[in-house]
């Protein structure tokens, strides 16, 4: 990777030259979880100023990275993330935490991270995200193994709000997705052992032992522990509503 790394670094200052301020790299691969062939490479790109040339000027390279089965990267001006630190609580927490300058200056340092609206935008994504799980999950039911990658997907973007959800109970979260869960089931009182059997499916592809009955029953288990979540968010709000 770290050839892929610097020919599309070298792409990117070629592209945007002076205006380039910063190349983050953020997420499971800064954190020491990624997954080979399942996690992704998640790039922050800073410049002094945006306008729309320099974003068309940027299609070929970052076609390029996008090719090679890497999401595209996030665009930022340097101003923007202070102002927006604030509005994107969740994504800047696990940034501040987690993350390696590839190049540049490190614009996520001492970025001053408010966590005013974190309840709001916490049981929000919650939320939204256990809708889309009932969606997927009327397609997926059809198979074991459309159910097993559903839910080994939906687990690693859950342990993201996790994180917020161990901060709005004023515990420092660690990096790991793994760290995260086993934090919030001990928080939390939930069930930890439908979390690790999904990391298994995720991880080591134990959805071969899995039979369709058991499959589903495990989504099932999923969801209530996801619900209980949801639940204990809703607390922190009554309490903000008592105070």
């Amino acid at each position: 990777m770290q050839h892929q790394f610097s020919a599309f670094i070298d792409d990117l200052k070629g592209t945007h030259g002076s205006n380039l301020a910063s190349v983050t790299l953020y997420g499971s691969a800064a954190a020491g979880d990624f997954i080979p062939e399942r996690s992704d490479y998640n790039i922050l790109i800073a410049l002094k100023k945006i306008t729309p040339s320099d974003l068309r000027n940027a299609h070929a390279c970052v076609r390029e990275w996008h090719r090679m089965g890497h999401p595209v990267p996030v665009y930022f001006t340097v101003s923007e993330l202070q102002n927006a630190a604030d509005v994107f609580p969740i994504e800047f927490h696990q940034m501040d935490v987690a993350h390696k300058v590839l190049y540049g200056e490190d614009v996520l340092a001492g970025l001053k991270i408010s966590d005013a609206f974190l309840r709001h935008q916490t049981e929000y994504e919650l939320r939204s995200k256990l809708l889309l799980l009932r969606r997927q999950y009327i397609p997926a039911s059809a198979s074991v193994e459309g159910l097993s990658k559903l839910m080994g997907e939906s687990l690693a973007s859950f342990s993201a709000i996790f994180r917020a959800v161990l901060l709005l109970y004023g515990i420092q979260p660690p990096a790991t997705k793994h760290e995260i869960v086993a934090l919030t089931v001990e928080t939390l009182g939930l069930d930890g052992s439908v979390f690790e059997k999904i990391f298994n499916i995720r991880e080591r592809n134990f959805a071969e032992t899995l039979t369709e009955k058991k499959a589903n029953e495990l989504f099932a288990h999923y969801m209530e522990q996801i619900e209980k979540v949801i639940d204990s968010v809703d607390a922190v709000k009554g309490k903000e509503a008592a105070a």
